[in-house]
């Protein structure tokens, strides 16, 4: 039976730790939090004997995870940290697991773990990509090596989260002027029919039109955030959005 210690019984931990189990997993979990229910007494309890540890605390407590667990870790052991955190955190944390002979996976969930659990998408980078696959692909993740570079998989998480987390941020924020000004069902309309129209040649135009037309849209940008502040609605991504144009507009 595969055995899988998961360091993080949180809501991603949680969740995937319950689906590890339903795959028929010997699941040993560890979380100092007792309400998690953690079935070990210790981060070394559960790594004792574990094919794989996957780290799925947060960003704030993955090198803390790391650090409790080296005195545990056995030469050839597969260590994957599944937290999004930075590259440079995870080659921090790949040369700890090195040097204490175990071998570093840096996976990246591509999707909310919330209804998908074990079968979030995933990519993984480092040394220990191609044995993080052998394990939790046939317990059914669709995980995706990139390379034996640390760090990598969570670069093109993050890249990609600039583009989705910064396009909802700005979604809200002209959502709640649209409200603001009782525009709501006009302005839904609007960014459905955007993102509808999106293709490589949307893309090509907002780029290429942003540094042409930079500085007449960083002064359009600074009336949008006038607007704004006349609804009552705080412009964060407008003046960003303005800050930007102004740096596209920049002698070079």
């Amino acid at each position: 039976m595969t055995i899988i210690a998961v360091l993080g019984l949180g809501e991603a931990g949680g969740l995937i730790a319950a689906d590890l189990r339903a795959a028929g997993v010997d699941v040993r979990g560890y979380d100092p939090l007792p309400e998690t229910e953690p079935n070990t007494s210790s981060a070394a309890e559960a790594i004792a004997g574990a094919d794989l540890v996957l780290s799925l605390t947060t960003a704030e407590a993955a090198l803390d995870a790391v650090r409790s667990a080296l005195a545990a870790l056995r030469p050839g052991q597969l260590y994957a940290d599944a937290n999004t955190s930075s590259a440079g955190l995870k080659r921090e944390l790949a040369a700890l697991v090195g040097g204490a002979g175990a071998v570093f996976a840096d996976i990246a969930l591509m999707s909310p773990v919330p209804g998908h659990g074990l079968r979030t998408p995933a990519l993984v980078s480092g040394a220990g990509a191609d044995a993080a696959v052998a394990v939790l692909a046939p317990l059914g993740m669709p995980i995706e090596p990139i390379g034996n570079e640390p760090g990598d998989a969570a670069q093109r998480k993050l890249l990609r989260s600039v583009l989705w987390k910064g396009l909802a941020a700005a979604i809200v924020e002209s959502m709640e002027a649209a409200r603001a000004a009782g525009q709501e069902e006009w302005m839904e309309a609007e960014a459905i029919a955007l993102l509808e129209s999106a293709d490589r040649a949307l893309m090509t135009r907002m780029i290429d039109g942003s540094r042409r037309h930079a500085r007449r849209r960083a002064l359009e940008m600074d009336a949008a955030a006038d607007q704004l502040r006349e609804l009552g609605v705080p412009p964060r991504i407008a003046e960003a959005s303005a800050a930007w144009l102004r740096a596209l507009d920049a002698p070079s």
